[in-house]
């Protein structure tokens, strides 16, 4: 069976505190974007195996968070041995929550090919173990997000009619680059409150805590920042931690000469 990971997008990023445990207190609203992996399982005769094609994925393949779900669903459940294909499309330290999709996707996979009959929520904290964005995959609905990422609350879809388009800086920044720099704060208003809001609104209004940080590092990613707007957007913003940069638009904008071949995904949203 194949299945098509998606990544996500984030409409702002307020970090909010720090927590006891290390993790950091946040408040997003994530929202999935037609930029997919391909993953695939089959019966297997020798030990489980995954296979990368595509994207070069840096580390150890037993790192792989699909190898760690799997870790983790084959000390509960009595399953066969697998080979995992996964064709990685999605840009990796782009903030697009790449990793986080393939293993959410693959929770959802496992359950339905062994028909294992976790619930959702089950299925959520399976994935909580794992990543703070993981759970988000298992529904892949847009959603506000709180706590460290693990607090999901569906949101009606807002972006129909917009065409997005999505950059990529060819670069990897890491989580703890990204927080190096951050001091958490609470906004004078909840993201979900803004979202009433017409995107045309949201320049000023919806910020990525993380841009100043990584801008100053990464100077690249706020002149791509700077050139959606020039080409029309109503909207732009760093996603996550970078290094993707999305521009929202009310048309389709046509070629985007100042951005070259950085864009990775482009198309009207649902």
């Amino acid at each position: 069976m194949v299945v098509f990971p998606t990544a996500k997008i984030n409409f702002g990023l307020n970090i909010v505190s720090r927590r006891e445990d290390g993790y950091h207190e946040i408040e997003s609203i994530f929202y999935p974007i037609g930029i997919s992996d391909a993953l695939e399982i089959n019966p297997a005769q020798e030990q489980t195996s995954i296979s990368f094609h595509g994207r070069t994925i840096p580390g150890n393949a037993e790192d792989n968070l699909i190898l760690k779900a799997w870790n983790i669903l084959r000390e509960r459940y009595s399953l066969p041995e697998i080979s995992i294909q996964l064709v990685k499309n999605i840009p990796m330290g782009g903030g697009i929550g790449g990793g986080s999709a393939d293993c959410g996707f693959f929770i959802n996979l496992v359950n339905e090919t062994f028909d294992l009959q976790l619930t959702v929520e089950e299925r959520e904290h399976i994935a909580g173990k794992l990543g703070s964005d993981c759970p988000f995959f298992i529904r892949n609905l847009p959603s506000y997000v709180s706590g460290r990422g693990e607090l999901l609350q569906p949101v009606t879809p807002f972006l129909s009619g917009y065409y997005l388009v999505l950059v990529y800086g060819d670069l990897h920044i890491s989580t703890k680059e990204a927080y190096s720099g951050i001091s958490p704060k609470r906004s004078g208003q909840y993201l979900w409150e803004i979202m009433n809001e017409a995107p045309e609104n949201w320049k000023k209004l919806v910020k990525n805590d993380f841009e100043p940080v990584v801008f100053a590092k990464h100077p690249a990613l706020r002149e791509i920042k700077n050139n959606l707007y020039a080409a029309g957007a109503v909207y732009a913003s760093l996603t996550g931690t970078g290094s993707c940069v999305y521009g929202l638009f009310k048309e389709d904008p046509g070629a985007l000469k100042s951005l070259g071949d950085k864009v990775c995904w482009r198309g009207w949203m649902g």
